[in-house]
């Protein structure tokens, strides 16, 4: 898909215009008065994925440059219940397939960066140990359930993960294979080890995030809820 094709979100689509509305106003307050408009099956249903999200797996994605590959391994995160996607956008902007996305990046912090060591300070303060998927890895998929506090790294989809991003990384990973092919899509190399990665785990979003998470579904939920919060308060 090129970048330029009709139905591709920008990074301001995907994060300022979607979600800072929202997440300007008090979880709380947008809970208490936006809950009340939601019929009890929409809000169980959000509550069960907030209360299954996690925080102990990230996605680290390395310069990603196809709208569709970026919007597959966002949705993909968002299936898995994984909370945060690190992109680092080095020479160009990330962008997404709209028609791909279904919407799955009004339920995924985005965290975007110009370069890998910004995103990997981050990582570290986070106590993340960051495993890169690479066709010769040493770990395989079902390894990465015991790692308590995971960051798959994925590369960009012709040159994989730049030099400085992979010597950060703690691991490698392979997904086996018995076919011709030495490679898969990088979207469905996400699909694989995530599917892995979070078996069993239950959710663990701190009270705060599961707040904002489920004020973000409301949010989206209920269709005038602009009128009924009213304005953002101003940040500064």
């Amino acid at each position: 898909m090129r970048r330029r094709t009709v139905g591709v979100i920008d990074r301001d689509e995907l994060i300022v215009r979607q979600l800072r509305e929202v997440d300007a106003h008090d979880p709380e307050r947008v809970i208490r008065m936006l809950e009340p408009l939601v019929l009890d099956r929409r809000r169980e249903r959000i509550l069960q994925v907030v209360e299954q999200r996690l925080a102990s797996v990230t996605v680290v994605f390395d310069a990603p440059h196809d709208p569709f590959n970026g919007a597959a391994v966002l949705r993909t995160c968002e299936a898995f219940g994984v909370h945060t996607l690190h992109v680092i956008e080095r020479r160009e902007s990330f962008l997404a397939a709209g028609s791909v996305t279904r919407n799955a990046h009004k339920w995924i912090d985005l965290r975007l960066y110009a370069s890998a060591p910004a995103a990997i300070a981050e990582l570290r303060a986070q106590g993340m140990k960051l495993v890169g998927a690479h066709p010769d890895g040493k770990l395989v998929p079902d390894d990465l359930a015991s790692i308590p506090q995971l960051g798959v790294v994925l590369g960009n989809e012709h040159d994989g993960i730049a030099q400085d991003l992979m010597a950060a990384c703690d691991e490698t990973v392979r997904v086996p294979m018995r076919g011709m092919v030495e490679s898969l899509n990088v979207s469905v190399t996400a699909a694989v080890l995530l599917s892995r990665a979070t078996l069993g785990r239950p959710g663990d979003l701190d009270p705060a995030a599961k707040a904002k998470l489920y004020a973000r579904g409301l949010f989206f939920t209920v269709q005038r809820a602009r009128e009924v919060l009213g304005p953002a308060p101003a940040t500064f």
